[in-house]
């Protein structure tokens, strides 16, 4: 065979091989790495909140309940600012329109409704036959502020004589270590009183009072009755006198904006028991009480005072 056709049969010969058809099945099958079904994550797990089984105003009628131990911490998980939870209807009347339009809207109206109306009115009066209405137990130490959630913004008329405009709660609370308690009645004022009055905790007064610059007491009264709400404005010359003028700026009666989903976040699950927060400069609730109060509860109260000033204390050497 002479060179040329023997170029001319290595031509055809490569010809061949370049549109075989072998080669593209090979290469189309799947490898098994590609197939290989890929492992399931591992799912985290979220324990159980300590709140879970916590008697309510509305839901299935409890017979038994012991209360427990914060094991996590409680709050919102966003960072509150001032204008929130005011409720008042900031809707323009377009908005208003197109609200009054849809469906979806008035069936989320209508089963909002039909739960507010559904819930037994005495309902928190039974529950405080579990423990005198204690919600949880005070954990032992604060959260730490990298896994604590937030207090939310309320809305509400303070003592001040020369401002009875309502106000935001956060730009009071926020900057400084504060005590924030929380009640709808006197009884309630009266369990949340067992973990701030001088009589019961004297060693919280006497920490307030030696770090006034950065820590403060905040009483926030929610009361959405407005027959107890005008009560309230007859008898507010008694009520400053009892607070004093310098927390008349600290006392917040808030009337609206105290949702289902605030109480259930922060733990404000019956409104005739006290409830007694701690929160951080960055309005985080670091440890929490409800009801009565216990001796390792106003003791972990002040521990925890301490403990968030110390810390506030050398975040701003830091600075």
């Amino acid at each position: 065979m002479s060179f040329v056709g023997r170029q001319r049969f290595l031509c055809l010969l490569c010809q061949s091989r370049s549109f075989s058809t072998r080669y593209r099945r090979l290469a189309e099958e799947p490898t098994k790495a590609a197939t290989a079904v890929p492992a399931e994550k591992p799912k985290k797990f979220i324990p159980a909140s300590p709140l879970e089984d916590a008697p309510r105003s509305y839901g299935k009628r409890l017979e038994k309940f012991t209360p427990k131990p914060l094991s996590r911490p409680i709050g919102l998980p966003y960072p509150p600012e001032p204008g929130q939870n005011t409720g008042t209807d900031l809707r323009t009347m377009k908005q208003r329109r197109d609200d009054f339009v849809n469906i979806n809207k008035h069936l989320e109206k209508r089963e909002m409704l039909k739960n507010k109306f559904s819930r037994p009115y005495f309902r928190d009066w039974g529950n405080l036959n579990f423990h005198k209405g204690k919600t949880f137990i005070a954990p032992p130490r604060p959260f730490k502020g990298d896994l604590s959630l937030y207090f939310p913004n309320l809305y509400g008329q303070t003592l001040l004589k020369t401002d009875r405009t309502p106000r935001d709660t956060t730009p009071t609370l926020f900057g400084k270590v504060s005590v924030v308690s929380i009640f709808s009645s006197t009884w309630a004022e009266n369990q949340a009183n067992t973990f701030i009055s001088p009589d019961h905790n004297p060693g919280l007064t006497k920490v307030l009072e030696e770090n006034q610059d950065r820590s403060q007491l905040v009483r926030v009264n929610i009361e959405e009755d407005g027959l107890k709400a005008m009560l309230i404005k007859l008898f507010i010359g008694g009520l400053r006198k009892r607070i004093g003028e310098a927390n008349w700026d600290k006392y917040f009666i808030v009337r609206r904006g105290a949702s289902d989903e605030i109480r259930e976040g922060i733990g404000l699950l019956n409104g005739r028991v006290g409830y007694t927060y701690l929160l951080d400069s960055q309005c985080r609730i670091r440890w929490a009480g409800s009801g009565l109060s216990e001796d390792h509860e106003r003791e972990g109260l002040v521990k925890g005072l301490v403990r968030l000033l110390n810390e506030e204390k050398k975040t701003a050497a830091k600075v």
